[in-house]
């Protein structure tokens, strides 16, 4: 719930703290600006701009939930987590300390509450710009809260507040991220690497990942973070069928880039069922510390 988190947000226009404005039916910054907490449970904390765009509709959401219902990620999923049980440990934070993560791009929050089953005591924030996202990650774990914001604008945080950000296939901010961690806090993203899903490419017509996704990442976020150690390669195959693939080609980008009519009528031509290969990288991002 929100109220879990109160105490690490703030008001996304001048950074001042938030505050209960009573039944957590708004929250109310020391500056006197209001956020009203949707009846679902999440709040809209953006900046004067507005958002400059709406992220995952109904529908790619819904897609999402099914695919990593079914459990097809669970590689990628234990990674995240690992990892930031391995941030926290090395950082020496005890589950009494009530550990902060953040999810960036948190989607239907699977993986972020996932974590929060992992790390007893933790505090969950998942930030993005969906609405239906938001109304996912409202429900997704009881210590977790949902806030829709822009992830490349001023971070709704507060300095020096959060152990642990996670970014699954997702935007990353280098420069909000360094100002938002605690000094032994560290970043944790997924990346997806060339290969990923390789064998639908093809019929499908997605486009493959970029090569030297994670160097770029590393060097655009260089100003402010680096990496700690060695990026982690997961691979593994998965057994899809028709509907799985449908789900996740559907949670994805490519589903911006093909009709659904079409999309279905290459489904169609598959097998019953297709061994495909997911893979990706985990990179853990530690604060410059000038």
């Amino acid at each position: 719930m929100l109220s879990d988190v109160l105490d690490v947000l703030s008001d996304p226009i001048d950074g001042s703290s938030l505050h209960d404005g009573g039944n957590l039916a708004t929250l109310v910054s020391d500056t006197g600006h209001s956020y009203d907490v949707a009846r679902q449970g999440y709040v809209s904390l953006v900046g004067g701009r507005g958002l400059r765009y709406k992220g995952d509709d109904a529908s790619m959401i819904q897609a999402r939930e099914k695919f990593l219902a079914s459990g097809h990620f669970g590689p990628f999923v234990e990674a995240v987590t690992g990892n930031v049980q391995d941030v926290l440990d090395d950082a020496g934070v005890g589950d009494h300390e009530h550990p902060v993560v953040m999810e960036v791009g948190a989607g239907t929050g699977y993986y972020l509450a996932h974590t929060l089953d992992a790390v007893p005591g933790s505090r969950g924030i998942g930030i993005d710009v969906s609405v239906p996202a938001a109304k996912r990650i409202a429900g997704c774990h009881p210590r977790a809260g949902a806030v829709i914001a822009d992830a490349w604008s001023r971070l709704p945080v507060k300095d020096k507040s959060i152990d642990t950000i996670t970014v699954v296939f997702a935007p990353r901010n280098a420069e909000e991220f360094a100002r938002v961690l605690t000094d032994g806090g560290q970043v944790v993203v997924l990346t997806a690497a060339p290969g990923h899903l390789a064998e639908l490419r093809e019929p499908l017509g997605i486009i493959d990942v970029e090569k030297n996704k994670v160097h770029r990442m590393i060097q655009q976020a260089s100003g402010h973070l680096t990496p700690d150690g060695e990026p982690e390669e997961v691979e593994f195959e998965m057994n899809l069928g028709r509907d799985a693939i449908e789900a996740q080609v559907g949670m994805s980008p490519s589903a911006r880039h093909i009709r659904p009519e079409d999309l279905k009528e290459r489904i169609a031509t598959l097998p019953d069922s297709m061994t495909v290969t997911a893979r990706a990288t985990v990179t853990r991002l530690k604060k410059n510390h000038r």
